[in-house]
């Protein structure tokens, strides 16, 4: 891909407002060049590529294109979005073009746009509404939020009008044949436009858009809701008719290949969406009977955030040089421990595309494989067929590895073999179900692991989890008395240096106050004491101790560091940590 990119650039010409950048000075010419062809890729507008990669400010964008075409620049916040007239310019104009019509004077359409050489914009709006059209620059950002937001209240307004009656009335449509509904690789090619295809497509995208982990599709006796999980909070975002039950579920299992004569045991399946040319979007799904229905989960797969880099995971700096140290070293295990959902697998795969060069051999075994990479030779375990973690583990070590990921630690068999790898020059990465560092130790020597194997073969445990992020939109600066925040667990050191905190307020740009997430850490190297301790049956508690002796932070002291850094709140530390 990024060969075609480069052969893509090499044909490029800039004109209009990238030469105008260039020119300027804001952007140097072989930057302009690989951004026009990438968002040509992509089939993104220049200047949102510009904006969403921290290349250019939407308000520098716009005053140099103001300069250079001698338009004035309109600020979009000053125009009521009720007032923003519906219905003239196509939908699929409007994303395509990246345009927001603005208001309409006689036989005069006034366009909104971020790019006014996008001529094409102006010329295919004119055609489709037959009146005179002209570009009005606006800046780039507050455009995106604009459009997106009319996009979406187009498509809610279509999913109110199939919420209907005839909605109860969908007895003809037959979810028999996968064939007939699917195509073999790309379950995102569907034409079929039936309300219940319409309302999983509807459904499925608003997800993607609205940052969602998880969709739940859950059947009473006399209700039906759809519920999401956004920045780790599951939210109701809609209740169709329970008779549809049956219906939804079928649709379901076609899209991701399961038996849809099989309801009375689980089944697991997967679903691919292609959102563009370039990107697409898994969806690992499972099914699980229940008194009323069989109740659905969608875990939304993204392989882009195995990509992210490890600076945007929330690690601090001294817990990021550890957690790299460790990548570096040719033999050990680094062990990561949290709930599910807590973000174990992106932390495993950041530290995995950080050894993914030409000159190592990665395998992994996990159950299923969540995030796709290039370069890793992936394996899903199959307890059936007798592909058990332990087989898996054996077969790499047959096959001349450098790296090994174990999806999960679960019996002593694969953790015996997981150590002796590490023991035997293999880098080891696997994860457990933990509460923090120092229980991990004991949940190892709980499953029957010799305390030398433990002590000499792992080199650095991360417990961690996920805290949702302040809006930096509404985010509130509030008081809190010094004795509160000892009872919170802040040091006197850090009550005195009087920090700026913060609490969720809510705004028409995030969700309840929170806006994505970040990670909170502990991570614990295995030192030669607390080895030491290790081998002579010692508690966690113990380990605890050495490793506070040592400064190493806890989850609580991390999360707090978190919310005087203005990234969180203390009521959301709350929620993820205890004191």
């Amino acid at each position: 891909m990024a060969a075609e990119n480069q052969n893509m650039a090499a044909q490029v010409k800039l004109n209009g407002l990238p030469r105008k950048l260039v020119n300027g000075g804001l952007l140097e010419e072989a930057v302009a060049i690989n951004a026009l062809s990438v968002s040509r890729a992509e089939k993104v507008s220049f200047t949102s590529y510009l904006v969403n990669n921290n290349l250019l400010s939407a308000s520098t964008i716009a005053m140099e294109a103001s300069k250079e075409f001698g338009l004035p620049v309109f600020d979009l916040d000053a125009i009521d979005p009720e007032a923003i007239p519906r219905n003239i310019v196509d939908r699929k104009l409007v994303k395509m073009h990246h345009v927001l019509p603005l208001f309409k004077r006689g036989n005069r359409l006034y366009i909104g746009i971020a790019d006014p050489t996008n001529h094409a914009a102006i010329d295919d709006i004119k055609f489709q509404t037959g009146v005179n059209t002209e570009a009005v620059l606006v800046e780039e950002d507050k455009l995106s939020f604009m459009v997106d937001k009319l996009i979406n209240e187009e498509e809610d307004q279509a999913m109110d009008e199939m919420m209907d009656d005839d909605l109860e009335n969908l007895d003809e449509l037959d979810f028999a044949d996968p064939e007939a509904e699917q195509k073999e690789d790309d379950s995102s090619s569907e034409v079929d436009d039936t309300p219940v295809v319409r309302f999983i497509n509807k459904i499925l995208l608003d997800a993607i858009k609205k940052g969602a982990s998880d969709i739940h599709f859950e059947p009473y006796e006399k209700t039906y809701r759809v519920r999401l999980r956004i920045d780790g909070v599951l939210r109701e975002i809609a209740k169709p008719p329970v008779s549809m039950s049956a219906k939804l579920c079928a649709r379901i299992k076609v899209m991701s290949r399961m038996d849809t004569a099989e309801k009375r045991v689980p089944q697991d399946g997967r679903i691919k969406l292609k959102i563009s040319k370039n990107k697409a979007i898994d969806f690992r799904v499972n099914t699980c009977p229940t008194l009323f229905g069989e109740k659905i989960v969608l875990r939304i797969l993204d392989p882009s955030s195995a990509t992210l880099g490890i600076d945007v995971l929330g690690y601090e700096p001294e817990q990021k040089e550890l957690y790299l140290h460790a990548l570096a070293n040719p033999y050990g295990m680094i062990l990561v421990t949290g709930p599910t959902g807590s973000g174990k697998t992106v932390s495993l795969y950041t530290g995995l595309n950080i050894l993914n060069t030409v000159d190592t051999n990665i395998s992994t075994a996990e159950d299923p494989a969540e995030i796709n990479l290039e370069g890793i030779n992936q394996v899903n375990v199959n307890d059936k067929v007798g592909l058990t973690f332990e087989a898996a583990l054996r077969s790499f070590l047959r096959q001349d590895p450098d790296v090994i990921m174990v999806g999960e630690i679960r019996d002593l068999q694969t953790a015996e073999i997981a150590i002796k790898a590490a023991q035997t020059g293999h880098l080891v990465l696997s994860t457990l179900h933990t509460n923090d560092a120092p229980l991990t130790l004991a949940r190892l020597v709980n499953m029957g692991v010799p305390p030398f194997n433990i002590a000499s073969a792992v080199s650095l445990i991360i417990a961690q989890r996920l805290a949702r992020r302040l809006c930096n939109h509404c985010k509130e600066k509030i008081d809190i008395p010094r004795a509160a925040l000892e009872k919170e667990g802040f040091t006197t050191e850090q009550i005195d240096a009087k920090p700026d905190l913060y609490r969720a307020v809510g705004c028409d740009q995030c969700s309840d106050g929170y806006k994505g997430r970040v990670g909170i850490y502990q991570v614990m190297p295995i030192s030669e004491e607390i080895g030491r301790i290790i081998m002579e049956n010692g508690t966690a508690l113990q380990v605890a101790d050495q490793a506070k002796r040592e400064g190493v932070d806890n989850l609580r002291q991390s999360a707090i560091k978190k919310v005087i850094a203005g990234v969180t709140s203390l009521e959301e530390i709350n929620r993820v940590t205890v004191d």
